[in-house]
């Protein structure tokens, strides 16, 4: 065994956040054929807040959730537990994209982030949100200086931002990489994802949500008094017999994983990242640490790690590589990824040295050309679709929920008058030309970090055509 396997040899193959007891259901599989009213397809954070909000709306409204495997089995289980007020993977992002729009995306996102801790506290659950924003850290010294430019920025914005010179970085979370940092407050948090999904579907199932797990869609028809949603054999558990839901309405929430409206795989790219978490920390790792209010930390590079602090003292660790494989499909372990993030964890933490990884997984990340979801109707408008966090999901997918609630409603609401909803990202192209162009894409990130941060010709035409690969 080579010295880097051993690195995650004590590493199971699991989920760190839904690796024990407590998960809602198991629901059965839909058998045989039913009605509703609206059909929400996707048990993730999307799903789940769609159906929990078009109850809360309408409690007459009689809402079916199929899932094809279980409640967040998918990226709202799997993510590193970052909530996030920001509609538009950062300020910086939404400035550039859309300026005249950007005061109005930053009110509606710090609105959604409002409401999902006042319905956290409302209904009890124990997600362990702590809104203590997070840290972004200068690792590369062409780095300090667009920390300093962000803190500008922020400010500008009314947010509360603190560029932290090398010492006073190190002061705070104690690592020889950092050479300064940007310490945001009061722009989201952490929080245990697979409790905030378990907590929802909860939620769902007391306001009269009828859940269905293990039963995947594989086709949607248009019938004259709605649509029809048929469920093939794939994913169905326990010898289901296939079933069909006949609704008014339906609400598409599949994240990276294929939709059953095929057209929609244009502007999905399935990226997949990897995690590890360690074992909890002693009271002297975890002094050695300092990191006294335990917010979530970024680098600040094109290729970046995230991570944070568990309830338990633990550090989850992850990011960096950002693998498409061809044709979409990608594995929840790999080695050499997995490996690679244990050698930048000791980096970091030189401290830790000989602290052990008890899991490890991997996960496909639903990414759009401009790092924004995307959203849409079909079907004469019996469909609605809200897709592409790219990241982000944890909080952007409430307001993704609503956004499809709206249009669905056909309601012209600040939510759907938004450029950013009216419009969808550039596409991808299909393979096999999408696999070259990503891997030229990821080549020239990669070379921009080494390069002091200077973008390439084909990163400044992405640039230039909205494609949003802007740091």
């Amino acid at each position: 065994m080579s010295k880097e396997s051993r690195l995650i040899e004590d590493a199971a193959p699991r989920v760190f956040w839904t690796d024990r007891p407590g998960a809602p259901g198991p629901y059965e599989p839909l058998r045989g054929r039913t009605t509703a009213d609206l059909l929400v397809v996707g048990g993730g954070f999307t799903g789940l807040w769609a159906a929990v909000l078009a109850k809360e709306e309408n409690p007459a409204c009689d809402v079916v959730l199929l899932e094809a495997r279980s409640i967040a089995y998918g990226a709202s289980g799997r993510n590193g537990g970052f909530v996030s007020d920001s509609l538009t993977h950062g300020l910086g992002q939404g400035a550039r994209l859309w300026p005249s729009e950007n005061a109005a995306l930053l009110a509606l996102g710090r609105a959604n982030l409002a409401a999902i801790a006042r319905f956290v506290d409302d209904h009890g659950i124990d997600a362990d949100l702590r809104l203590v924003g997070k840290t972004t850290v200068a690792v590369a010294p062409h780095q300090v200086e667009e920390l300093r430019r962000a803190e500008r920025l922020h400010r500008e914005h009314g947010e509360d931002a603190v560029f932290l010179g090398r010492d006073e970085m190190r002061a705070d979370v104690e690592s020889p990489t950092y050479l300064a940092g940007l310490r945001l407050r009061g722009t989201g948090g952490v929080l245990d994802p697979a409790a905030l999904a378990w907590g929802l579907a909860r939620v769902a199932e007391r306001l009269g949500v009828r859940i269905h797990e293990g039963t995947e869609v594989t086709a949607l028809t248009r019938t004259r008094t709605g649509v029809e949603a048929g469920t093939g054999g794939r994913g169905v558990v326990n010898g289901a017999m296939n079933g069909a839901v006949s609704a008014g309405q339906v609400l598409l929430a599949t994240n990276a994983f294929p939709s059953p409206l095929r057209r929609l795989g244009l502007f999905v790219l399935p990226i997949w990242d990897y995690v590890l978490v360690t074992e909890p920390l002693s009271p002297e790792q975890r002094a050695s640490l300092r990191w006294p209010e335990g917010q979530g930390l970024t680098d600040a590079g094109n290729r970046f790690h995230y991570y944070r602090l568990t309830r338990d003292d633990r550090i989850l660790w992850g990011g960096y590589d950002a693998i498409y494989n061809f044709g979409g499909g990608g594995s929840e372990q790999r080695d050499a990824t997995h490996e690679r993030l244990a050698r930048h964890f000791f980096a970091t933490f030189p401290q830790l040295r000989g602290l052990r990884f008890t899991h490890r997984w991997g996960g496909a990340i639903d990414s759009t050309s401009r790092f924004t979801p995307f959203f849409g109707t079909a079907m004469g408008g019996r469909l609605a679709y809200a897709l592409g966090y790219t990241g982000l999901g944890v909080g952007a997918s409430r307001f993704g929920a609503l956004t499809g609630l709206d249009l669905l409603a056909r309601r012209s609401t600040a939510r759907t008058r938004l450029r950013m909803v009216r419009r969808h990202p550039v596409p991808f192209p299909p393979e096999p030309l999408r696999w070259p162009v990503v891997q030229l894409t990821r080549r020239e990130l990669a070379r921009a970090d080494k390069n002091e941060g200077r973008r390439g010709p084909w990163l400044r035409s992405l640039d230039r055509f909205g494609i949003g690969f802007d740091s």
